[in-house]
Order: structure tokens, then sequence, then C-alpha cells
């Protein structure tokens, strides 16, 4: 009874580290190329996959890979959209202006 639960929990584990590695993005894997660690997953039984989760599954929370600048997290944050934003309201000033002056003109004529 012991051994059957063993064995089911070895496969079990080689299941779920299949699983994983098979959805972690590649250039994210550590070590090993993601198709060797395929294969040291399922020739090594109860070892591949504790190497998997030790040395080769990406690291959670990872973030941005090194050297990359992360993007604005919002609108407010971005310069290219608080400057379009800047400009649209200049341009909305100066079409408002530009009205009230032809407004005063034809009252005045």
């Amino acid at each position: 009874m012991l051994r059957a639960l063993a064995v089911l929990a070895a496969i079990a584990l080689a299941v779920y580290t299949l699983t994983d590695c098979a959805q972690s993005e590649g250039r994210h894997v550590r070590m090993l190329p993601r198709g060797a660690w395929f294969v040291v997953i399922l020739v090594l039984p109860v070892l591949g996959p504790l190497l998997w989760i030790a040395l080769g599954r990406p690291l959670a929370g990872g973030g941005p890979e090194r050297g990359a600048r992360p993007g604005p997290l919002a609108p407010d944050d971005d310069p290219d959209f608080l400057r379009r934003l800047d400009e649209q309201i200049r341009r909305e000033k100066h079409e408002r202006e530009r009205g009230r002056g032809r407004g005063t003109e034809d009252d005045a004529g």
C-alpha cells in the first residue's frame, strides 16, 4: 500500500513538473533548455522533477527581464500620453479663443 502511494506520488510529481515545464516560457527557464528539462524529468523519475523545481523552474514574480525597462503603469505615467494630452488642450484652448474673437467682431460690425 505504501509502495503504491509512493509510485502515485512520483507519477503526480512528474505530471505536475512536465505540465509546469510545458507552460513556462522558454526564455525564462533556467539552467537547461526546456526540451532538455523534459528529458531530465522523464529519465530521472523522482530526482528529475525535484531538479526542475529547484533549478529549472522560472523564478516566481520574475517581472521584466534584466535590462528591460518596464512600460508605464498608468496613462499619466506615459510621457507620450501626457505630451499628446497637452497638445490637445492647447489646440482646444486656441480654437475657443479664436471662436470668441470671431464672435466679438460679428457683434461689433
